[in-house]
């Protein structure tokens, strides 16, 4: 799967988000992800209280509202300018702190890294998203579509690192698990990273 992806990438979606950033203004592409950004923020204000950081949810409800509202539809970013940074929760996360443990790496179809623990995540975090409430099937594959291109348009710098390294699934992994691992444990008081094993000639 991680070479069907690649192979998929290779062929369409790089050379798209190439063209997309060759063609499309620094601030129209700037404005989308603001937009994208804030119709899935409710997920994020959802798992603010999954995890009992309501203090969190306060922050993130003001943020919604400031860009929905000033931000006209969330195309701008007024809330960080008054000290509202964007945070960023997801399911996976909320299942982290749990205690439930990641299971196996997975690569998931066209969607990329995964681990069992977060590929169930993201069913809960699509309902608690605008766009996966639309009851509209367009409307709903070109929001998937738009998003799929904003995300590989801001994935484009880590294309040498990946493309360099000596393994580049094993380099995956490692870093998804290890940014997996901070998210959850941000913040915490002696934290040490607790990552997975990696056999080198299995990737177990």
């Amino acid at each position: 799967m991680f070479k069907f992806n690649t192979a998929l990438d290779h062929a369409v979606m790089r050379p798209v988000a190439r063209g997309y950033v060759k063609v499309i203004p620094s601030p129209m592409r700037t404005g989308v992800s603001n937009f994208l950004s804030n119709i899935h923020y409710t997920a994020t204000i959802g798992n603010d209280i999954l995890q009992a950081h309501f203090r969190d949810f306060a922050r993130d409800v003001a943020r919604l509202v400031v860009n929905t509202t000033l931000g006209i539809g969330g195309l701008l970013d007024p809330a960080s300018r008054l000290g509202l940074e964007e945070q960023d929760k997801d399911f996976g996360q909320t299942l982290g702190r749990w205690g439930v443990h990641t299971g196996s790496y997975l690569v998931l179809p066209l969607l990329g890294p995964s681990d069992v623990r977060d590929a169930i995540g993201r069913v809960p975090d699509r309902y608690m998203t605008v766009d996966g409430l639309v009851d509209n099937t367009t409307l709903s594959l070109s929001l998937f579509g738009v998003g799929a291109l904003d995300a590989r348009a801001k994935a484009l710098p880590s294309d040498n690192v990946i493309n360099s390294a000596f393994d580049p699934y094993a380099f995956v992994r490692s870093a998804w698990f290890q940014l997996r691992d901070y998210k959850i444990h941000e913040g915490e008081e002696n934290y040490v990273p607790n990552l997975p094993p990696l056999d080198p000639d299995t990737h177990e």
